[in-house]
Protein backbone atom coordinates (compact mmCIF):
# COMPACT_ATOMS: atom_id res chain seq x y z
CA UNK A 1 0.00 0.00 0.00
CA UNK A 2 1.42 3.27 -0.76
CA UNK A 3 0.34 6.86 -0.22
CA UNK A 4 1.05 10.00 -1.89
CA UNK A 5 -0.20 13.37 -0.78
CA UNK A 6 0.04 17.06 -2.55
CA UNK A 7 -0.54 20.81 -1.82
CA UNK A 8 -4.18 20.97 -4.07
CA UNK A 9 -4.41 24.41 -5.86
CA UNK A 10 -7.91 25.29 -6.76
CA UNK A 11 -9.33 24.68 -10.60
CA UNK A 12 -11.88 25.24 -12.89
CA UNK A 13 -13.72 23.95 -15.66
CA UNK A 14 -16.03 26.04 -17.77
CA UNK A 15 -17.96 24.66 -20.60
CA UNK A 16 -18.88 26.75 -23.88
CA UNK A 17 -22.70 27.04 -22.71
CA UNK A 18 -21.57 28.61 -19.64
CA UNK A 19 -22.33 26.11 -16.74
CA UNK A 20 -19.01 26.03 -14.87
CA UNK A 21 -17.39 23.50 -12.01
CA UNK A 22 -15.27 24.36 -9.24
CA UNK A 23 -12.63 22.27 -7.80
CA UNK A 24 -8.71 21.19 -7.32
CA UNK A 25 -6.19 20.89 -9.94
CA UNK A 26 -4.32 17.30 -10.25
CA UNK A 27 -1.96 16.35 -12.53
CA UNK A 28 0.36 19.30 -13.79
CA UNK A 29 -0.86 22.86 -13.34
CA UNK A 30 -1.92 25.60 -15.90
CA UNK A 31 -4.85 25.43 -18.77
CA UNK A 32 -6.18 23.16 -21.34
CA UNK A 33 -9.81 23.06 -24.11
CA UNK A 34 -10.61 20.20 -25.55
CA UNK A 35 -14.49 18.57 -26.00
CA UNK A 36 -15.87 17.31 -22.59
CA UNK A 37 -17.04 13.86 -22.52
CA UNK A 38 -17.41 11.14 -20.24
CA UNK A 39 -16.55 7.37 -20.19
CA UNK A 40 -17.90 4.53 -17.76
CA UNK A 41 -14.80 2.52 -17.32
CA UNK A 42 -13.94 1.76 -13.55
CA UNK A 43 -10.51 1.02 -14.05
CA UNK A 44 -8.09 1.23 -16.94
CA UNK A 45 -7.66 4.47 -16.47
CA UNK A 46 -3.89 4.53 -18.16
CA UNK A 47 -5.13 2.40 -21.36
CA UNK A 48 -7.99 5.43 -21.55
CA UNK A 49 -5.47 8.61 -21.15
CA UNK A 50 -2.75 7.27 -23.51
CA UNK A 51 -5.39 5.89 -26.21
CA UNK A 52 -4.86 8.59 -29.22
CA UNK A 53 -8.83 7.96 -30.10
CA UNK A 54 -8.91 10.37 -27.32
CA UNK A 55 -7.07 13.52 -29.38
CA UNK A 56 -8.25 16.75 -28.33
CA UNK A 57 -10.69 15.48 -25.81
CA UNK A 58 -11.36 16.33 -22.11
CA UNK A 59 -12.06 12.70 -20.25
CA UNK A 60 -14.80 12.80 -16.96
CA UNK A 61 -14.60 9.60 -15.54
CA UNK A 62 -18.45 8.75 -13.45
CA UNK A 63 -16.21 6.06 -11.87
CA UNK A 64 -16.28 7.95 -8.45
CA UNK A 65 -12.24 6.93 -7.42
CA UNK A 66 -9.80 6.44 -10.19
CA UNK A 67 -6.40 5.64 -9.34
CA UNK A 68 -6.87 2.90 -6.86
CA UNK A 69 -4.04 0.70 -8.54
CA UNK A 70 -1.35 3.46 -9.98
CA UNK A 71 0.47 3.39 -12.05
CA UNK A 72 3.41 1.75 -14.16
CA UNK A 73 5.12 1.72 -17.29
CA UNK A 74 3.26 -1.67 -19.06
CA UNK A 75 -0.25 -0.60 -19.67
CA UNK A 76 0.15 2.25 -21.82
CA UNK A 77 -1.45 2.31 -25.54
CA UNK A 78 1.35 4.44 -27.19
CA UNK A 79 4.44 6.55 -26.13
CA UNK A 80 2.88 9.57 -24.20
CA UNK A 81 -1.03 10.35 -22.77
CA UNK A 82 -3.11 11.83 -25.69
CA UNK A 83 -6.38 12.95 -24.04
CA UNK A 84 -6.69 16.92 -23.39
CA UNK A 85 -7.66 17.10 -19.74
CA UNK A 86 -9.06 15.07 -17.15
CA UNK A 87 -11.57 15.30 -14.75
CA UNK A 88 -12.72 12.84 -11.45
CA UNK A 89 -14.98 13.13 -8.18
CA UNK A 90 -11.92 11.75 -6.32
CA UNK A 91 -7.78 11.27 -7.41
CA UNK A 92 -7.18 8.45 -4.93
CA UNK A 93 -3.83 9.00 -2.78
CA UNK A 94 -3.75 5.40 -2.00
CA UNK A 95 -2.45 3.12 -4.53
CA UNK A 96 -2.27 -0.77 -4.29
CA UNK A 97 -0.69 -3.31 -7.01
CA UNK A 98 2.51 -5.08 -6.93
CA UNK A 99 3.14 -3.78 -10.65
CA UNK A 100 2.85 -0.11 -9.84
CA UNK A 101 5.57 2.27 -9.83
CA UNK A 102 3.56 5.63 -8.98
CA UNK A 103 0.36 7.20 -8.19
CA UNK A 104 -1.86 8.34 -10.89
CA UNK A 105 -1.40 11.62 -9.71
CA UNK A 106 2.03 11.68 -10.00
CA UNK A 107 2.08 10.13 -13.18
CA UNK A 108 -0.40 12.35 -15.02
CA UNK A 109 1.58 15.38 -13.82
CA UNK A 110 4.74 13.78 -15.10
CA UNK A 111 2.89 13.74 -18.47
CA UNK A 112 1.88 17.35 -18.40
CA UNK A 113 -1.69 16.51 -17.93
CA UNK A 114 -3.67 19.34 -16.77
CA UNK A 115 -6.99 18.01 -14.69
CA UNK A 116 -9.95 18.62 -11.67
CA UNK A 117 -11.36 16.72 -9.30
CA UNK A 118 -13.52 17.49 -6.43
CA UNK A 119 -16.27 18.04 -8.71
CA UNK A 120 -19.84 16.83 -8.57
CA UNK A 121 -19.28 14.41 -11.46
CA UNK A 122 -22.83 13.17 -11.48
CA UNK A 123 -24.30 16.36 -11.96
CA UNK A 124 -21.14 17.08 -15.03
CA UNK A 125 -22.34 13.67 -16.69
CA UNK A 126 -26.21 14.43 -16.29
CA UNK A 127 -25.73 17.72 -18.61
CA UNK A 128 -23.63 15.96 -20.62
CA UNK A 129 -26.35 13.73 -21.36
CA UNK A 130 -28.96 16.50 -20.98
CA UNK A 131 -26.85 18.99 -23.62
CA UNK A 132 -24.62 16.82 -25.15
CA UNK A 133 -20.94 16.21 -25.47
CA UNK A 134 -19.59 20.68 -25.48
CA UNK A 135 -16.41 22.35 -25.59
CA UNK A 136 -14.70 23.31 -22.56
CA UNK A 137 -11.64 24.73 -20.14
CA UNK A 138 -9.68 23.60 -17.58
CA UNK A 139 -7.56 25.92 -15.76
CA UNK A 140 -5.61 25.74 -12.45
CA UNK A 141 -5.67 28.83 -9.81
CA UNK A 142 -7.16 32.07 -10.63
CA UNK A 143 -8.32 32.44 -14.25
CA UNK A 144 -10.70 34.85 -16.25
CA UNK A 145 -13.03 34.78 -19.25
CA UNK A 146 -12.84 30.58 -19.37
CA UNK A 147 -16.42 30.83 -20.89
CA UNK A 148 -15.27 32.67 -23.65
CA UNK A 149 -12.41 30.70 -24.58
CA UNK A 150 -14.74 27.69 -23.97
CA UNK A 151 -16.48 29.05 -27.21
CA UNK A 152 -13.84 29.89 -29.42
CA UNK A 153 -13.05 26.61 -29.51
CA UNK A 154 -13.13 24.14 -32.95
CA UNK A 155 -16.17 22.06 -32.24
CA UNK A 156 -15.30 18.21 -33.44
CA UNK A 157 -17.36 18.26 -36.46
CA UNK A 158 -15.12 18.35 -39.37
CA UNK A 159 -12.24 17.57 -37.91
CA UNK A 160 -9.14 15.24 -39.03
CA UNK A 161 -7.04 14.26 -36.40
CA UNK A 162 -4.82 11.63 -37.77
CA UNK A 163 -1.88 13.56 -38.58
CA UNK A 164 -1.89 14.31 -34.75
CA UNK A 165 -1.33 10.84 -33.88
CA UNK A 166 -0.30 8.62 -36.65
CA UNK A 167 3.29 7.50 -36.87
CA UNK A 168 5.43 9.59 -38.85
CA UNK A 169 7.41 6.35 -40.42
CA UNK A 170 6.36 3.12 -41.08
CA UNK A 171 7.60 0.77 -38.50
CA UNK A 172 7.71 -3.09 -37.68
CA UNK A 173 5.71 -4.91 -34.45
CA UNK A 174 5.89 -8.06 -33.26
CA UNK A 175 5.80 -7.90 -29.45
CA UNK A 176 2.73 -10.24 -27.95
CA UNK A 177 0.64 -9.92 -25.39
CA UNK A 178 1.26 -9.48 -21.39
CA UNK A 179 2.51 -12.82 -19.87
CA UNK A 180 2.91 -13.74 -15.69
CA UNK A 181 5.91 -15.61 -15.69
CA UNK A 182 8.13 -16.37 -12.24
CA UNK A 183 9.84 -12.79 -12.85
CA UNK A 184 6.99 -11.52 -12.18
CA UNK A 185 5.24 -10.86 -16.39
CA UNK A 186 6.60 -9.68 -19.56
CA UNK A 187 4.86 -8.79 -22.77
CA UNK A 188 5.99 -12.18 -25.28
CA UNK A 189 9.07 -10.75 -27.73
CA UNK A 190 9.25 -13.55 -30.38
CA UNK A 191 12.72 -14.32 -31.97
CA UNK A 192 13.87 -12.58 -35.68
CA UNK A 193 13.69 -15.92 -36.99
CA UNK A 194 9.88 -16.75 -35.65
CA UNK A 195 9.10 -13.30 -36.95
CA UNK A 196 10.64 -13.38 -40.50
CA UNK A 197 8.19 -16.92 -40.89
CA UNK A 198 5.00 -14.92 -40.27
CA UNK A 199 2.23 -13.54 -43.06
CA UNK A 200 2.24 -10.12 -43.49
CA UNK A 201 -0.65 -7.64 -42.11
CA UNK A 202 -0.56 -4.01 -43.01
CA UNK A 203 -1.95 -1.87 -40.20
CA UNK A 204 -2.85 1.84 -41.47
CA UNK A 205 -2.12 3.73 -38.05
CA UNK A 206 -5.15 6.67 -37.49
CA UNK A 207 -4.31 6.34 -34.17
CA UNK A 208 -3.97 2.71 -33.44
CA UNK A 209 -3.46 0.94 -29.63
CA UNK A 210 -0.96 -1.22 -28.64
CA UNK A 211 -2.78 -3.89 -27.75
CA UNK A 212 -4.22 -3.87 -31.25
CA UNK A 213 -0.80 -4.80 -32.64
CA UNK A 214 -0.13 -7.46 -30.01
CA UNK A 215 -3.24 -9.55 -30.42
CA UNK A 216 -2.28 -9.51 -34.17
CA UNK A 217 0.91 -10.49 -33.65
CA UNK A 218 -0.92 -13.21 -31.12
CA UNK A 219 -2.67 -15.02 -34.47
CA UNK A 220 0.45 -15.36 -35.80
CA UNK A 221 1.28 -11.90 -37.86
CA UNK A 222 4.09 -9.42 -38.21
CA UNK A 223 2.58 -6.48 -38.60
CA UNK A 224 3.88 -3.67 -40.83
CA UNK A 225 2.45 -0.31 -39.35
CA UNK A 226 2.16 2.23 -41.96
CA UNK A 227 0.90 6.49 -41.94
CA UNK A 228 -2.58 7.16 -42.28
CA UNK A 229 -1.35 8.42 -45.75
CA UNK A 230 -0.40 5.36 -47.68
CA UNK A 231 -2.02 4.92 -50.67
CA UNK A 232 -3.34 1.43 -51.58
CA UNK A 233 -0.52 0.89 -54.65
CA UNK A 234 2.23 1.42 -51.52
CA UNK A 235 0.44 -1.31 -49.55
CA UNK A 236 0.05 -3.44 -51.89
CA UNK A 237 3.22 -3.41 -53.11
CA UNK A 238 4.20 -4.47 -49.52
CA UNK A 239 1.78 -7.66 -50.79
CA UNK A 240 0.10 -8.67 -47.80
CA UNK A 241 -2.16 -11.30 -46.49
CA UNK A 242 -4.31 -8.39 -45.20
CA UNK A 243 -4.83 -4.68 -43.66
CA UNK A 244 -6.45 -3.60 -40.23
CA UNK A 245 -7.68 -0.30 -40.41
CA UNK A 246 -7.19 1.24 -36.95
CA UNK A 247 -9.29 3.22 -33.99
CA UNK A 248 -7.90 7.16 -34.09
CA UNK A 249 -9.82 10.51 -32.74
CA UNK A 250 -11.73 13.39 -34.83
CA UNK A 251 -14.68 13.13 -37.53
CA UNK A 252 -14.42 10.35 -39.86
CA UNK A 253 -15.86 11.97 -42.83
CA UNK A 254 -12.55 14.24 -42.71
CA UNK A 255 -10.58 11.72 -43.41
CA UNK A 256 -10.56 11.54 -46.95
CA UNK A 257 -7.25 9.86 -47.61
CA UNK A 258 -8.19 6.94 -45.17
CA UNK A 259 -11.39 6.78 -47.30
CA UNK A 260 -10.11 6.56 -50.56
CA UNK A 261 -7.34 4.74 -49.67
CA UNK A 262 -10.30 1.70 -47.97
CA UNK A 263 -12.05 1.97 -51.03
CA UNK A 264 -9.17 1.36 -53.42
CA UNK A 265 -8.47 -1.68 -51.31
CA UNK A 266 -11.64 -3.14 -51.03
CA UNK A 267 -11.83 -6.52 -53.34
CA UNK A 268 -8.06 -6.95 -53.03
CA UNK A 269 -7.17 -8.33 -49.67
CA UNK A 270 -9.32 -9.00 -46.64
CA UNK A 271 -9.66 -5.80 -44.15
CA UNK A 272 -10.64 -5.59 -41.09
CA UNK A 273 -11.21 -1.89 -39.02
CA UNK A 274 -11.58 -1.18 -35.48
CA UNK A 275 -13.81 1.65 -34.11
CA UNK A 276 -12.58 4.97 -36.53
CA UNK A 277 -11.49 2.20 -38.85
CA UNK A 278 -14.91 0.86 -38.89
CA UNK A 279 -16.26 4.10 -39.68
CA UNK A 280 -14.09 4.31 -42.80
CA UNK A 281 -15.09 1.19 -44.27
CA UNK A 282 -18.67 2.46 -43.55
CA UNK A 283 -17.98 5.57 -46.01
CA UNK A 284 -15.78 4.11 -48.24
CA UNK A 285 -18.64 1.84 -49.29
CA UNK A 286 -21.12 4.82 -49.19
CA UNK A 287 -22.29 4.80 -45.71
CA UNK A 288 -22.54 8.18 -43.99
CA UNK A 289 -21.57 9.40 -40.37
CA UNK A 290 -23.27 11.64 -37.88
CA UNK A 291 -22.38 12.89 -34.15
CA UNK A 292 -23.83 11.45 -31.63
CA UNK A 293 -25.15 13.29 -29.04
CA UNK A 294 -22.75 12.46 -25.98
CA UNK A 295 -20.78 9.86 -27.14
CA UNK A 296 -20.37 5.71 -26.12
CA UNK A 297 -17.18 5.78 -23.98
CA UNK A 298 -16.83 2.88 -21.22
CA UNK A 299 -16.75 -0.57 -20.46
CA UNK A 300 -19.59 -2.00 -20.11
CA UNK A 301 -21.65 -0.96 -23.37
CA UNK A 302 -23.84 -4.68 -24.81
CA UNK A 303 -23.63 -5.41 -28.17
CA UNK A 304 -25.59 -8.14 -30.03
CA UNK A 305 -24.17 -10.28 -32.96
CA UNK A 306 -27.15 -10.45 -35.39
CA UNK A 307 -25.24 -13.28 -36.61
CA UNK A 308 -25.08 -15.46 -33.77
CA UNK A 309 -27.83 -13.68 -31.78
CA UNK A 310 -25.35 -13.78 -28.80
CA UNK A 311 -24.45 -10.41 -26.28
CA UNK A 312 -20.95 -9.22 -25.90
CA UNK A 313 -19.85 -6.83 -23.19
CA UNK A 314 -17.60 -3.95 -24.93
CA UNK A 315 -15.34 -1.58 -24.37
CA UNK A 316 -16.29 1.77 -26.13
CA UNK A 317 -14.68 4.65 -27.09
CA UNK A 318 -16.63 7.06 -30.31
CA UNK A 319 -18.35 10.17 -30.58
CA UNK A 320 -19.59 9.48 -34.29
CA UNK A 321 -21.61 6.40 -35.81
CA UNK A 322 -22.83 4.80 -38.76
CA UNK A 323 -26.08 6.04 -39.94
CA UNK A 324 -28.35 3.25 -39.46
CA UNK A 325 -31.04 4.89 -41.28
CA UNK A 326 -28.61 5.24 -44.52
CA UNK A 327 -26.88 1.81 -44.80
CA UNK A 328 -25.89 1.15 -48.32
CA UNK A 329 -26.92 -1.94 -50.26
CA UNK A 330 -22.87 -2.64 -50.63
CA UNK A 331 -23.00 -4.04 -46.83
CA UNK A 332 -24.94 -6.08 -44.09
CA UNK A 333 -25.22 -4.93 -40.36
CA UNK A 334 -23.48 -7.46 -38.40
CA UNK A 335 -24.06 -6.14 -34.85
CA UNK A 336 -26.04 -3.37 -33.31
CA UNK A 337 -25.96 -1.75 -29.99
CA UNK A 338 -28.62 -2.71 -27.24
CA UNK A 339 -28.87 0.49 -25.71
CA UNK A 340 -29.69 2.75 -28.68
CA UNK A 341 -29.92 0.48 -31.58
CA UNK A 342 -26.48 2.13 -33.60
CA UNK A 343 -24.74 0.25 -36.04
CA UNK A 344 -21.92 -1.78 -34.07
CA UNK A 345 -20.42 -3.89 -36.86
CA UNK A 346 -20.47 -3.80 -40.97
CA UNK A 347 -19.22 -6.67 -43.32
CA UNK A 348 -19.10 -5.57 -47.40
CA UNK A 349 -20.10 -9.76 -48.65
CA UNK A 350 -17.64 -10.58 -51.46
CA UNK A 351 -15.18 -8.61 -50.55
CA UNK A 352 -13.38 -10.19 -47.49
CA UNK A 353 -14.05 -6.98 -45.44
CA UNK A 354 -15.83 -6.62 -41.77
CA UNK A 355 -15.55 -3.98 -39.51
CA UNK A 356 -16.85 -3.06 -35.58
CA UNK A 357 -17.51 -0.01 -33.66
CA UNK A 358 -16.28 -1.25 -30.19
CA UNK A 359 -12.58 -2.08 -29.32
CA UNK A 360 -12.53 -6.06 -28.90
CA UNK A 361 -8.42 -5.39 -28.39
CA UNK A 362 -9.77 -3.57 -24.52
CA UNK A 363 -7.11 -4.22 -21.73
CA UNK A 364 -7.90 -4.94 -18.88
CA UNK A 365 -11.24 -6.06 -20.58
CA UNK A 366 -13.62 -7.30 -20.68
CA UNK A 367 -12.45 -9.75 -23.32
CA UNK A 368 -15.95 -10.69 -24.87
CA UNK A 369 -15.03 -9.78 -28.78
CA UNK A 370 -11.23 -11.20 -28.93
CA UNK A 371 -13.07 -13.47 -31.25
CA UNK A 372 -12.49 -11.12 -34.32
CA UNK A 373 -9.38 -11.30 -34.58
CA UNK A 374 -9.59 -15.03 -34.81
CA UNK A 375 -11.91 -14.10 -37.48
CA UNK A 376 -10.32 -11.69 -39.19
CA UNK A 377 -7.42 -14.87 -39.76
CA UNK A 378 -10.03 -17.14 -41.15
CA UNK A 379 -10.80 -14.64 -43.51
CA UNK A 380 -7.31 -14.32 -44.35
CA UNK A 381 -6.44 -18.02 -44.35
CA UNK A 382 -9.79 -18.42 -46.87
Amino acid sequence: MHRETATRESATLALADGTTFKGYSIGASGETAGEVVFNTSMSGYQEITTDPSYKYQMITFTYPHIGNVGANSEDVESDKVHIDGIIVRELSEHYSNYRATSSFGSWLEKAGVVGIGGIDTRALVLHLRTYGAQMGVIATGESKDLVDKARAIHTMDGLNLTGAVTTKEAYDWSEGSWKLNPQGGSYYKPTPVEVSKRPLVVAIDFGIKRNILRLLADEGYRVRVVPATTTAAEILSLNPAGVFLSNGPGDPAAVTVGIQTTKDLLGKKPIFGICLGHQILGLATECPTYKLKFGHRGGNHPVMNLDTGSVEITVQNHGFATDTNKISKHVRITHINLNDQTVEGLEVPGAKAFSVQYHPESSPGPHDARYLFKQFSKLIQS
